[in-house]
């Protein structure tokens, strides 16, 4: 007898695969980089289209990040703090991005297949686009999250705030926002198939009655 479907399916995300042994490295544009442990400089780095594997990239305090069309597997971001980290078209692997500061972490049009935000601050995320599957968000602030026409599957956030998030267009299935505290959504009809709790969906009562066309009154 086949075993129930698990409704919504969490993540799927193994441990990134890393050496004992990390050798210094840093990166460069259309590089390529393995086993490594990475340090950035302070200001900017270009690593647009380079190749990252089995590598930590060091706890850092940078500009920019440019990582426009890189690939990353089994890479370990560890409290990086920057400005803006760009990965527009990328491709992300069983990547963890824990601690840190991000002003602008841009995703958009990227892949990521496995991807952990563990205890980050981000003022603006967009992956508009993309195509994120098996995500875990937790523990993380985040200003706004803007995600139009992006495709997510199993995607779980849990501990975390987030004070606007664009869903219009977007194409969601596991997708799991009951340990996510939202403060608006810019179009609630787009949240069919996302799990909520019960007091998620009362404080968006009036939100969800709008786009139904019930005209609720506060007055009697």
């Amino acid at each position: 007898m086949a075993r129930p479907r698990i409704r919504p399916e969490p993540p799927r995300i193994p441990d990134p695969d890393l050496p004992r042994e990390l050798t210094p490295a840093t990166l460069r544009r259309s590089g390529e980089t393995s086993e490594a442990r990475i340090d950035l400089d302070p200001g900017a780095t270009d690593a647009a289209h380079t190749r990252i594997s089995e590598s930590v990239v060091a706890p850092a305090s940078v500009q920019t990040l440019d990582l426009t069309g890189a690939i990353l597997t089994d890479v370990v971001l560890d409290a990086v703090s920057t400005v803006e980290l760009l990965a527009r078209e990328g491709t992300w692997r069983t990547v963890v991005v824990r601690g840190g500061r991000i002003g602008t972490l841009d995703l958009s049009r990227a892949r990521c297949d496995g991807l952990v935000l563990d205890g980050v601050r981000v003022d603006y995320l967009t992956a508009g686009g993309a195509t994120l599957r098996d995500i875990d968000v937790t523990g993380c602030r985040i200003g706004t999250l803007d995600l139009p026409g992006a495709r997510l599957e199993r995607v779980r956030i849990t501990g975390s705030t987030v004070d606007e998030m664009d869903i219009r267009e977007w194409q969601a299935a596991d997708v799991d926002l009951r340990g996510a505290d939202v403060l608006s959504f810019t179009d609630v009809r787009m949240l069919r198939g996302v799990t909520l709790t019960a007091d998620q969906a009362t404080s968006h009562a009036l939100a969800l009655a709008a786009s139904l066309g019930i005209d609720v009154r506060t007055d009697e």
